[in-house]
């Protein structure tokens, strides 16, 4: 429960200060979490494939 608080926490602070950011500094912001999200998503991919042959 404490970790669900804290992670609502860090994304209402995250959500707030993108309100007080330029719009080309939030969208540069975006673009480098979603690269972040698919490289994250497809090492976890190759990662379950690997230990699913073994």
């Amino acid at each position: 429960m404490l970790f669900l608080v804290v992670a609502l926490l860090l994304l209402g602070i995250v959500v707030g200060s993108a309100a007080y950011l330029p719009w080309p500094l939030t969208l540069v912001f975006g673009g480098l979490i979603a690269i972040w999200l698919v490289v994250f998503s497809g090492r976890e991919r190759r990662r379950r494939n690997r230990t699913r042959r073994a």
